[in-house]
C-alpha cells in the first residue's frame, strides 16, 4: 500500500489536509470522493522499493542532463499505450518512471512524476521541458485533459510527429545518394590530379617531345591543385565558416533564408515542406479544440524558413482582423491557387481541419516524388559531369602517349 498525501476542500469549503492509505493513486481519489472531499491536491510519498528511479536518485546521478527532441516521440509512444490500457496520466507516468528500460526516457519520467506529484497537470509538467515538449504539444495535451479526450490527442500527436520523422528521414535518403556520388567522383578526380598524372607526367617528360594542348591544360591543373590546393581549400572553409556565423545572427538568417527561398531547387523544397508542416499542424491543433487564433500561431512557429514564416505571421495578423483564411494565404503569394480553393471550401463549409489534412496528405505524395525526380537528376548530373572528366582524363592521356611515339624517328 501507498501513502499520498492530500489536499481537499470538504462540503462547507474548510480546507483539510491529512495522509491516506491506498493501493494507487486512483483508489486514493475515489476515497477522498467517498469521503466527501474535493481533492485540490495529492501526493504520493516516495517509496525507494517501488520506485527505483526516485526523485533523490534523479538528483545524484552524475551530471545534469541535456534533454531532446529524440526523446518526446519514444515517451508519448509509451504514454499512449498506457494510457490507451485504461490507467490515468498520472498512473502511466508513475509507472513509466518505474518500469522503462532506456536510461534517458526512464529520468524524464521520474522528473514528470516529481511534479505530477505535487499537484502539478500533465500538461504543466510538460511545460518544464520546453526542449522535449514544444508549445504546441503542451497546448494539445492541456486541450485533451480539459475534454477528456487525453488518449485521442496522445494518438494524434504521434501519428503527427511519426510522419515528421518520415518526412526529415525522407529528406537525408533523398539527399543521401546524390551526396555519396559527388563524393566518388571527387575521388576519383583527386586521385587522377595527385597520384597518376604526376607519374605519367614524368614518364612523359623523360621520353621528350610536346605534349598536346589538351594535355598541357591538364598538367596545368595538376600542379595549381598541388601547389595550391591547401590554400584554396583554407580559403573555402574560412568562407563557410564565416558565413555560418553570420547565418546564425538575426540578420543574417533573415538574408539567407530569403535567398534560398529565391533560389529555384531551395525554393521549391521550402515552399513544398512548409505548405505539408503549416496544414498538418493546423489540422491537428483545429481538430483537438485549440481556438483559431492559438492555432495559427502555433502552426506558424512550426515553419523553419524565417522568411515564410513572417509571411504567415502577417497572414495570421489578417485573419484575427476578420479576413478569411483562404484570403490571407493568398497574399503571401507562396500557397498555390488550387489550395486555396479547397481551403475556401473548407471555411464555408465548416470543415476546415478535414480540408487541411487532405491538403498535408496530398502535398506528402507531392513532396515525396519531387524528391524522387531531384535525386534522379541531380545523380544523373553528377554522373555526367565525372564521366566526362573522366573521358577527358583519358583522351589526354592517350593523345599525349601517341603524340610522343609519334615523335620518335626509328
Amino acid at each position: 500500500m501507498a501513502h499520498f498525501t492530500y489536499t481537499a476542500h470538504d462540503s462547507g469549503g474548510q480546507t483539510r489536509q491529512g495522509v491516506l492509505e491506498a493501493p494507487s493513486r486512483r483508489d486514493a481519489l475515489r476515497a477522498l470522493s467517498a469521503r466527501g472531499l474535493k481533492p485540490v491536491g495529492i501526493s504520493e510519498e516516495p517509496n525507494s522499493a517501488a520506485l527505483p528511479a526516485t526523485v533523490a536518485g534523479l538528483r545524484t546521478t552524475r551530471g545534469p542532463v541535456r534533454w531532446t527532441r529524440r526523446e518526446r516521440l519514444p515517451f508519448l509512444e509509451a504514454l499512449a499505450r498506457l494510457v490507451a490500457s485504461g490507467l490515468s496520466a498520472g498512473e502511466a507516468v508513475r509507472l513509466l518512471a518505474a518500469r522503462l528500460n532506456e536510461p534517458r526516457l526512464r529520468r524524464l519520467a521520474t522528473a514528470l512524476w516529481e511534479r505530477l506529484s505535487e499537484g502539478y497537470t500533465l500538461s504543466r509538467a510538460l511545460e518544464d521541458f520546453p526542449s522535449v515538449f514544444d508549445s504546441q504539444t503542451v497546448n494539445l495535451v492541456a486541450a485533451g485533459e480539459a475534454t477528456g479526450s487525453l488518449r485521442e490527442v496522445l494518438q494524434r500527436l504521434i501519428q503527427h510527429f511519426t510522419e515528421q520523422r518520415t518526412l526529415q528521414r525522407t529528406l537525408l535518403t533523398a539527399l543521401a545518394y546524390p551526396l555519396f556520388i559527388c563524393v566518388l567522383a571527387l575521388g576519383v578526380i583527386l586521385f587522377f590530379l595527385f597520384f597518376l598524372l604526376p607519374r605519367l607526367e614524368a614518364l612523359l617528360a623523360s621520353l621528350g617531345g610536346r605534349l598536346p594542348p589538351s594535355t598541357q591544360l591538364l598538367v596545368a591543373l595538376s600542379n595549381f591543385v598541388l601547389h595550391y590546393g591547401i590554400f584554396v581549400a583554407a580559403v573555402a572553409v574560412l568562407a563557410a565558416l564565416g558565413w555560418w556565423q553570420w547565418r546564425r545572427t538575426p540578420a543574417g538568417r533573415a538574408a539567407t533564408d530569403a535567398w534560398l527561398l529565391r533560389t529555384p531547387l531551395t525554393g521549391a523544397l521550402a515552399v513544398r515542406v512548409t505548405i505539408l508542416n503549416f496544414s498538418h499542424t493546423l489540422a491537428i491543433l483545429l481538430e483537438n479544440g485549440i481556438t483559431t487564433a492559438e492555432a495559427l500561431r502555433l502552426a506558424e512557429r512550426t515553419v523553419g524558413n524565417t522568411a515564410l514564416r513572417q509571411l504567415l505571421r502577417a497572414a495570421t495578423d489578417r485573419v484575427l482582423e476578420g479576413e478569411g483564411l483562404s484570403r490571407s494565404l493568398a497574399r503571401t503569394a507562396v500557397f498555390p491557387p488550387l489550395m486555396l480553393d479547397r481551403l475556401a471550401v473548407g471555411e464555408q463549409t465548416g470543415s476546415l481541419a478535414p480540408s487541411l489534412r487532405d491538403i498535408a496528405a496530398d502535398y506528402r505524395e507531392d513532396l515525396t516524388g519531387w524528391l524522387q525526380n531531384f535525386t534522379r537528376v541531380v545523380s544523373t548530373a553528377v554522373l555526367i559531369f565525372a564521366f566526362s572528366f573522366v573521358a577527358f582524363l583519358a583522351y589526354a592521356i592517350v593523345s599525349a602517349v601517341f603524340q610522343v611515339s609519334a615523335s620518335f624517328k626509328f
